[in-house]
């Protein structure tokens, strides 16, 4: 039972923000969105600890497909960081502004970067991709999430500053643009740096929110230094270049663990643990 209370942890999270939201808003749409999300993460999770193979992958699919294709395209729901500032400049509390404080804003102080290893709709092509352990040494080219976060606010509050009309088609029309060309960068940067998860660690601007917050995770990898013998096989495996081995939270690029699992399943001494 133990194996499976990470699972059990993350569907209680989500399930209870579905009921307070469903509550709150008088909308039975957040009983059903954060119930299905909640669900379907901690379904995978179970899938995890029985060593499904595919069992992160399918989470991926079902969260990242549901808020693409049906929010994103179906529903014409912007939920990229433009719609966030959207309806935060609206003044309205629902759509983006919830999904990002749950997932990405206030989140991350239970489970890290867990939204990026298991429903992130671009990391979920971007993993499909052949460089699942990165070939390349990492670029300086951080500074680029910060332009692309500046960028999207900067979109919006030009929108509100000069009274455009028609703002939700035109919000719309960038979540189906913006994810295309997302999806366009992210495949030619894992090809070019040999490295699958080369858009999540330089372009993302998600990531602005997300370090922060992960730096002080309840879900963190841990390190048993009485069995680690520092073979480097858990760094090596990473992909997103975070220095395992070391038991500190100050471990190099420790705020972006995607919680992919991959050091757990490389350590040839079951050093490592969540």
């Amino acid at each position: 039972m133990k194996k499976y209370l990470p699972s059990i942890a993350m569907w209680l999270v989500f399930e209870s923000d579905a009921v307070i939201l469903w509550l709150a808003l008088d909308n039975l749409f957040y009983l059903f969105n954060f119930s299905y999300i909640g669900t379907a993460i901690a379904v995978g999770l179970a899938f995890y600890t029985q060593k499904k193979r595919y069992a992160r992958n399918v989470v991926q699919m079902a969260v990242g497909l549901y808020m693409l294709v049906y929010l994103g395209i179906l529903c014409r729901e912007n939920m990229q960081i433009e719609g966030f500032w959207y309806y935060l400049f609206l003044g309205v509390f629902e759509a983006a502004v919830i999904h990002y404080a749950v997932a990405k804003i206030f989140g991350p102080l239970l489970f890290g970067r867990g939204w990026c290893g298991y429903a992130c709709w671009t990391a979920m092509v971007l993993d499909l991709l052949p460089y699942k352990t990165p070939a390349t040494p990492r670029k300086r080219w951080g500074f680029v999430r910060y332009v692309v976060f500046a960028a999207a606010l900067l979109f919006v509050s030009l929108l509100f500053l000069f009274r455009i009309p028609g703002k939700a088609e035109i919000m719309w029309w960038s979540f189906l643009i913006g994810n295309g060309i997302y999806y366009a960068v992210g495949i030619a940067l894992a090809f070019g740096c040999k490295d699958n998860r080369a858009f999540c660690k330089y372009v993302c601007p998600i990531t602005v929110f997300l370090k922060p917050m992960s730096y002080f995770t309840l879900f963190l990898i841990k390190v048993d230094p009485s069995k680690c013998v520092s073979c480097g096989k858990c760094e090596r495996v990473c992909p997103m270049n975070v220095q395992v081995s070391e038991p500190s939270r100050k471990r190099k690029h420790g705020t972006e663990c995607i919680l992919c699992m991959k050091c757990v399943e490389k350590c040839p001494n079951k050093a490592l643990d969540l």
